[in-house]
């Protein structure tokens, strides 16, 4: 069993900064890509942005020197720093990770339950 647990959003305003962070934890061999997506109300879940295991990043045009986002391998970990923070960023953010659970399977996609981050004035 491999869990995910999100941290570190919260309220902040206009043109300010936060940082998100997430753990995996559980029966994990080894993990590629990690990510945060994003859901804003009546939407659909899109990337923000992934990092793969040796540091190679994927990133949407819309946070795009804004954003940054960093792991520890040897803790399992992702963050994703958002600088410069707009109303549009409003959403639950999601950690997903590609997980090896055991030698000779896939990697799959492992959830956490989403933190909420809401940029007001």
């Amino acid at each position: 069993q491999v869990q995910l647990v999100e941290s570190g959003g919260g309220l902040v305003q206009i043109g300010g900064s936060l940082t998100l962070s997430c753990v995996a934890s559980g029966s994990i061999f080894g993990v590629n890509d990690m990510g945060w997506y994003r859901q804003a109300p009546g939407k659909e879940r899109e990337l923000a942005e992934s990092i793969g295991r040796h540091g190679v990043t994927v990133y949407a045009d819309s946070v795009k020197g804004r954003f940054t986002i960093s792991r520890d391998n040897a803790k399992n970990m992702v963050y994703l720093t958002m600088n410069n923070l707009k109303p549009e960023d409003t959403a639950v953010y999601y950690c997903d990770a590609m997980v090896l659970t055991e030698w000779g399977q896939s990697t799959r996609h492992y959830w956490g339950q989403g933190t909420q981050v809401t940029v007001s004035s």
